[in-house]
């Protein structure tokens, strides 16, 4: 299957109909297949690599369910599962920490802009911090917008809410990242 690359359709297909064997095989593909981005959602979203890990789980778990309700006209498997995963990362947060608001990542398009350069420069961490501190509405945005580069139309089937909401969202959460960054931009600019 690796040296024919199988559309994302014709593997469901082969896990609903296939034989034993041929479904097995087809669902090992798909999970390979989309198991390395929702891991990296669901760790961008929280921080952690046991959410994650359980995120991924459980959005797999749940696709077998809702398999019959996926339709290509309406967008892509990789969509589909990444509105289950954050569903599931959702649930998962407010299982471990109900009522509290869950800490969000913003790097903005657009060359010499501050952002790349804190990337550029090794200071990842400090970003992804930034990031998990936002809100989670605006971290949702830019974890799929600016670091999954998804585009908005996408973005707003995953999280339910209109496209205008997206742009919305994104244009306060790379407002909230600059100021959070601004003493990490300042000190860039003195070296």
């Amino acid at each position: 299957m690796d040296a024919d690359p199988i559309t994302a359709e014709a593997l469901l297909e082969l896990v609903r109909k296939g034989s034993a064997d041929a479904a097995e095989r087809a669902w090992t593909a798909l999970y390979r297949r989309h198991q390395k981005g929702i891991h990296r959602f669901a760790l961008l979203m929280t921080g952690s690599p046991d959410i994650a890990e359980e995120a991924v789980q459980e959005t797999f778990v749940t696709f077998l369910e809702l398999m019959p309700r996926f339709d290509p006209a309406r967008g892509t498997l990789a969509g589909f599962l990444s509105g289950i995963a954050r569903n599931r990362v959702l649930r998962i947060l407010e299982q471990r920490h109900p009522g509290e608001q869950p800490v969000d990542f913003d790097p903005v398009d657009g060359a010499g802009h501050p952002l790349d350069n804190i990337v550029r420069d090794g200071t990842v961490d400090q970003v992804r911090r930034a990031v998990l501190a936002l809100p989670l509405a605006y971290r949702e945005v830019v974890i799929l917008c600016d670091l999954e580069e998804r585009p908005y139309e996408e973005s707003a089937a995953i999280l339910g809410c209109p496209v205008g909401t997206v742009r919305s969202r994104l244009h306060r959460a790379r407002k909230l990242l600059l100021d959070r960054l601004e003493p990490v931009i300042a000190g860039r600019g003195k070296e």
